[in-house]
């Protein structure tokens, strides 16, 4: 949505054994009620207005109705919604829910150990939410200003973002991995005044410092009034004297705090794009819509019916943890799992086993864990019970292509997007910028017309942010991927449209030879790179991650990678280096960064920029010195 994610990818759902449909489904609206999925869709292509307007008047609670449904001019970069409407969005995430039902679970803090899991109903984090957003007023935090949140996976993180949003701050919240060089640029760039953050996170067994890493971040931020400081372990941590502790002046204050009501168009929170070198891009949302959006998708994307355990095991620092950890689930009245562990703590059967014990019936993971645990065993998985299991998903921050909702009964194809969700029109496009027709094409995948839950702007660069989404097509919405439209009218995303490489007059998309690759079964996951050629213009360089089984025998795999892609694509394709290696470089997001593999393939390894966003920075090192070899290797042939 999100832009689709902050990292522009489009939904990519992977259903599970069950069909679900939206038979089971209550009505969109009252106005909207007994029509099917596709009346309902050519409804939200056709009518946006009559389809949007009915369902947010009714799905969410307004302290002043909106007037006007839409004015929108995607050339231009502008998006309103619900225009002259009020609301808050923690009274429709709490307070309602509250008021019907206060003993139901919101959150199951699935904590860094298995089994300690601690269970948070809807009341008690109302009453949490109200203490902070009391606290945060009483130490000068104003409506509209910025608060980084730099906080593990926890009840007090949500209490957080749930606070800014009843007091009508502005919450942008940095992932508690990052270093304190990246939190402090997106401190300076959303002139934060405030921070709340832990003491310490703990994660896959290990204790690391929060603190120490916002003390260092701070000291080059002079807009910093203060720093909350909550404890998410009882080791005591230096406080200086910007720094508040949390939890104490939090137990003085009122649980009761008035909801600041807000229009629809004011800024709830803004979140920066990982990864990329130069100036973070903080992506801006607003409340009504963005709220809609992450409501609507989370319910019929997912086919959560009240009841359901919602399973998302993203971290909150991510697009995907705001809006199907947080916002989705709380507006729904959902019970959410909050994940603070990793994929393999204490073994690579973590998530099953975490899904056997909370009863979970929807498990929404990202491609990079799962990539992950396609190196290990599958008896990791077969060991527990996944009965409870009706969903199956992964990666994206607002869905906007996905599966589901459909007809009764009908098709869902593993790893397709298939279908768009109400109110999205993909449009694929040429090189020339042309509309591509028919069925069985590729092309750039865009979004002819604007939805509820589109990005805004970016903070303080509006210009960049038409530059980057709205320049490349004319009028139309660039999510920076390519797609195929099948014969029978699904879309499947093909990979990002700006890794490409000319080999001899060939463009191609890296992530076509990566698909190939992937296809083998000892291969969990590749990297393509281009690199210069004096004769061909440009060749793939190949990053392969092998499985340890596999590891004996690796030039009779390389070959038959070879012959992969060769038949796969065309012999033009087959990459001229084949480098194995144990892991790819990646943010904390699981993106891969392919500027460093780059800079390893030509041998320019002397300034390789900023690797504080890495995993694991560690990593750097190996590539390197697993290419020495094969240079080395080669050189002896």
């Amino acid at each position: 949505l999100e832009h689709t994610s902050v990292q522009h990818r489009l939904g990519r759902i992977m259903a599970g054994r069950v069909s679900m449909s939206l038979a089971a489904q209550p009505d969109l609206s009252s106005h909207l009620a007994g029509k099917t999925y596709s009346d309902l869709y050519e409804l939200s292509v056709k009518d946006p207005e009559t389809f949007w307007g009915s369902i947010a008047k009714e799905r969410l609670a307004w302290t002043k109705p909106f007037d006007q449904v839409t004015d929108c001019d995607l050339s231009s970069g502008k998006i309103n919604w619900f225009l002259g409407g009020q609301l808050n969005v923690s009274v429709n995430c709490l307070d309602v829910h509250v008021a019907k039902d206060p003993d139901r679970v919101a959150l199951i803090w699935e904590k860094d150990e298995p089994g300690t899991e601690e269970r948070i109903t809807y009341r008690e984090l109302l009453e949490m939410t109200c203490r902070l957003a009391n606290t945060l007023k009483s130490y000068g935090v104003q409506r509209g200003e910025r608060v980084a949140i730099y906080m593990p996976v926890s009840p007090m993180a949500v209490a957080a973002m749930m606070a800014c949003a009843r007091i009508g701050a502005v919450h942008t919240v940095v992932f508690a991995g990052f270093s304190s060089e990246a939190l402090a640029g997106r401190i300076q760039d959303a002139q934060c005044k405030f921070v709340i953050t832990c003491n310490q996170g703990v994660r896959g067994g290990r204790i690391f410092d929060l603190k120490s890493t916002v003390d260092k971040a701070v000291k080059s931020c002079p807009s910093i009034q203060h720093v909350f400081v909550a404890k998410r372990t009882n080791n005591g941590v230096p406080m200086g004297k910007l720094d508040i502790s949390l939890d104490e002046v939090m137990a003085g204050q009122s649980s009761v705090c008035a909801p600041e009501p807000m229009d629809s168009e004011e800024m709830l929170f803004m979140l920066y794009t990982s990864g990329s070198t130069g100036k973070p891009k903080g992506i801006v949302h607003t409340q009504a819509g963005y709220l809609l959006y992450a409501s609507l998708t989370h319910q019929y994307v997912f086919d959560y019916t009240p009841g359901d355990v919602f399973g998302c095991v993203a971290d909150i620092g991510w697009i995907t943890g705001h809006s199907y950890v947080v916002y989705g689930p709380l507006c729904n009245g959902a019970t959410s799992v909050l994940f603070e562990s990793t994929p393999v703590y204490p073994h690579p059967g973590r998530y099953w086993e975490t899904v056997q014990r909370l009863r979970i019936n929807q498990f929404y993971g990202a491609p990079t864990a799962i990539r992950l645990l396609l190196k290990h065993e599958e008896n990791w998985v077969k060991k527990y019970d996944r009965s409870s299991l009706k969903t199956l998903a992964s990666e994206t921050g607002g869905v906007c292509i996905a599966p589901l909702p459909a007809e009764p009964g009908a098709e869902i194809r593993p790893a397709m997007a298939m279908r768009p969700f109400f109110g999205i029109q993909p449009a694929l496009l040429g090189e020339k910028g042309q509309i591509i027709t028919g069925n069985d094409v590729s092309g750039a995948l865009c979004i002819s017309k604007p939805w509820p839950g589109m990005a805004r702007t970016i903070f303080g660069d509006h210009q960049r942010f038409v530059d980057a989404y709205f320049k490349p097509y004319q009028g139309q919405y660039f999510s920076g991927d390519g797609a195929y439209r099948t014969e029978d009218g699904y879309y499947q995303i093909t990979g990002r449209m700006d890794d490409v490489i000319n080999i001899s007059g060939h463009r191609l998309g890296t992530a076509e030879i990566e698909d190939a690759l992937d296809n083998h079964p000892d291969v969990p996951e590749s990297a393509v790179i281009g690199i210069p050629h004096e004769i061909k213009g440009e060749v793939p360089f190949a990053f392969v991650v092998l499985k340890e089984s596999a590891s004996e025998n690796q030039r009779a795999v390389v070959e038959e990678l070879r012959h992969l892609v060769a038949t796969k694509i065309a012999k033009y394709a087959v990459p001229d280096h084949f480098l194995v290696v144990k892991r790819l470089p990646k943010t904390r997001s699981g993106k891969i960064m392919r500027r460093i593999l780059r800079k390893v393939a030509m041998q320019d390894t002397s300034n390789l920029g900023d690797v504080s966003t890495l995993d694991d920075p560690s990593v750097v090192s190996e590539i390197i010195e697993a290419h020495k070899q094969y240079r080395s290797h080669a050189a002896k042939k």
